[in-house]
């Protein structure tokens, strides 16, 4: 990789159902289209809740967290982390 950030930033999302997602923005400077997310985390357990990002603009990281449980989840908020990458070639 010629460039990486690791972002963090508080995330408190509402109470989602089974099936039901939130997609949210985070500032990133530096980060172009074509980088890649390789990786999203909470500080939560996430029982059932997938987390994925991509770059959606120049500085601006866009996340989703979605429900695939089987029943609604209230997760507390937490610290979200992302890393980033561009690619050499």
């Amino acid at each position: 990789f010629s460039n990486t950030w690791l972002v963090s930033a508080t995330l408190n999302p509402g109470s989602l159902a089974d099936g039901v997602g939130e997609t949210d923005d985070v500032t990133v400077p530096g980060v172009a289209l074509g980088d890649m997310v390789i990786g999203a985390s909470l500080g939560v357990d996430l029982v059932g809740i997938t987390v994925t990002g991509y770059v959606s603009a120049a500085n601006t990281v866009k996340f989703r967290i979605q429900n695939e449980s089987g029943s609604t989840v209230d997760l507390a908020s937490s610290t979200l982390r992302i890393v980033v990458a561009r690619s050499l070639a």
